[in-house]
C-alpha cells in the first residue's frame, strides 16, 4: 500500500492502469480473430470474449488491491479462478501526485461503489466500428459519481480507409506518429484529464444519440430538440467524449436501455468540466449499491446549456419514462 495517499486517489490510479490493461485485452481479442459472441437478451444485446476477459481483469485486479470495495460489473460471470496474466497491479504515478479533493480525503474502501462496463459499445465492436468502443470504470460515494476512468482502446486507429473491419480486424492500428488508445480520467473537485476540452460550434444544436437502440420515443425526443444535425453512434462513453471534444452539443437518449455502469464514469468526466448529465426529467442519477441498474428514465447530457435541452423534452416522453 502506498502510504500518504488517500484511498480515492490510490483507487483512481489503480483504475487507470487496470483500464489500460482492459483496453489491451480488447485489442488482443480482435487481433486473434475469435470474438466468441453470445446473445444475452436480444440480437442487439451482445457479449464477447473481450467483455468477459476485460471484466475479469478489472474486477479481480481492483478487488485484490481494495478488498472492501463494492464492485458491480455489467457481465454476469460465474465465479472462477482468474488467470494471473489478467491481473494488473500497477498504479498510474501521475495520478498519485495529484491532491485529493478535501471532501473525499477520509473516504474508506467500504464506502465506495465501483461500476464497471468492460466494453461499452459491444455491438459496434462486433461490427468493426472500433472508435465507438470504450472501457468504463466509475467510482461512486454516497450515491454520487465522484471519479471515473474511460479507456478508448482504438483512439487514433486507422484501417487503410476502411470503416468496417469485419474482414480486416487485425489491421487495426494507429496512424502515423500516433499511439493507439488513450485513457481519460477525472475526479470531481480536481478536474478531468487526458483530452483537449472543446465546445461544439456556437449556435448549433448537434445531437448525439443511439445507433442501435432507437424507437419512437427516442426519435420524438431528438426531433423536439430542433437539431441542426444528428449523430447516431454506439456507446455511452463515446457519446460523452463527443460532448467534451466539441463534436456534439447534447446526448439525448429517451429510453430505459442505458445502465448505471454505462453512465457512472462518463458522468464524472462531463461534470468535472462543467457539463451536466441527468435523466429526461432533469433528475440526477444515483449510484449506491442498492440502486436499480437500469437508467429507466433515459439520459440527457450536455457540456453547456443543459436547461435548453431539458425544456424541450416532450411531456409524452416524460410520461412514458418513469424514474
Amino acid at each position: 500500500m502506498a502510504s500518504g495517499h488517500t484511498v480515492l486517489m490510490r483507487l483512481v490510479a489503480s483504475a487507470y492502469s487496470v483500464a489500460q490493461k482492459a483496453g489491451a485485452i480488447v485489442r488482443r481479442v480482435i487481433a486473434e480473430g475469435d470474438l466468441g459472441v453470445v446473445e444475452k437478451t436480444c440480437a442487439t444485446d451482445l457479449q464477447t470474449k473481450a467483455d468477459r476477459l476485460a471484466q475479469m481483469s478489472i474486477c479481480s485486479s481492483l478487488a485484490r488491491k481494495f478488498p472492501k470495495l463494492t464492485i458491480i460489473g455489467e457481465e454476469d460471470l460465474p465465479s472462477e479462478e482468474v488467470d494471473q496474466e489478467l491481473i494488473e497491479d500497477d498504479q498510474w504515478e501521475e495520478i498519485l501526485r495529484q491532491p485529493c479533493p478535501s471532501q473525499y480525503s477520509a473516504i474508506e474502501e467500504e464506502d465506495i461503489v465501483v461500476w464497471v462496463d468492460p466494453l461499452d459499445g459491444t455491438k459496434e465492436y462486433t461490427e468493426g466500428l472500433l472508435d465507438n468502443v470504450t472501457v468504463l470504470i466509475g467510482i461512486a460515494y454516497k450515491g454520487k459519481a465522484i471519479a471515473g476512468v474511460i479507456n478508448q482502446p482504438y483512439y487514433n486507429y486507422q484501417n487503410n480507409g476502411k470503416q468496417m473491419l469485419r474482414e480486416h480486424r487485425s489491421e487495426a492500428k494507429a496512424g502515423p506518429d500516433a499511439q493507439l488508445g488513450r485513457t481519460i480520467w477525472g475526479v470531481l473537485g480536481l478536474g478531468a484529464f487526458g483530452f483537449q476540452l472543446k465546445e461544439a460550434p456556437a449556435g448549433k444544436h448537434i445531437i448525439t444519440t443511439t445507433r442501435s437502440h432507437s424507437n419512437k420515443l427516442v426519435t420524438d425526443c431528438v426531433t423536439a430538440m430542433n437539431p441542426d444535425d444528428v449523430l447516431r453512434v454506439g456507446g455511452a462513453g463515446n457519446k460523452i467524449i463527443q460532448l467534451i471534444e466539441g463534436k456534439a452539443s447534447a446526448y439525448v437518449f429517451a429510453s430505459p436501455g442505458c445502465k448505471k455502469w454505462d453512465t457512472c464514469a462518463p458522468e464524472v468526466i462531463l461534470h468535472a468540466v462543467g457539463g451536466k448529465l441527468t435523466d429526461v426529467h432533469g433528475n440526477t442519477l444515483q449510484y449506491n449499491k442498492e440502486v436499480k441498474h437500469m437508467n429507466s428514465a433515459g439520459v440527457l447530457a450536455a457540456l453547456r446549456n443543459h436547461d435548453y435541452y431539458a425544456r424541450r423534452v416532450p411531456e409524452s416522453v416524460k410520461k412514458a419514462l418513469v424514474p
